[in-house]
């Protein structure tokens, strides 16, 4: 049995790593931090759909075994990191209940 690795991920990397794509994709402008995070969470969705897309097409008795793994590790590395960056965010939010005012 194989260990996956775990990624430390900030959540200003996450933001500046998508907003950098941000840019290059529309080619401009950065958006604000939501528009980044739904972008994101867009992203880790549809690689999602891609991976079932595959599995679907193996499964039917077509589709290439490798193109399939890989679909299916994006699809886990982008939930993985989706989660992570929730954790953080879950977390920042209690650490500022919990100070006084």
């Amino acid at each position: 049995m194989t260990t996956i690795p775990t990624l430390v991920i900030t959540p200003s990397a996450a933001a500046d790593a998508y907003a950098r794509t941000a840019r290059e994709v529309s080619g401009g402008a950065a958006g604000d931090f939501s528009s980044t995070v739904e972008q994101a969470l867009n992203q880790a969705v549809e690689t999602g759909h891609k991976a079932d897309d595959q599995a679907m097409q193996a499964i039917s008795g077509g589709g290439n075994l490798t193109e399939v793994v890989a679909a299916l590790s994006h699809a886990e590395l982008a939930l993985q990191t989706a989660t992570v960056i929730r954790d953080r965010v879950v977390q920042a939010y209690q650490d500022i209940i919990k100070m006084p005012i």
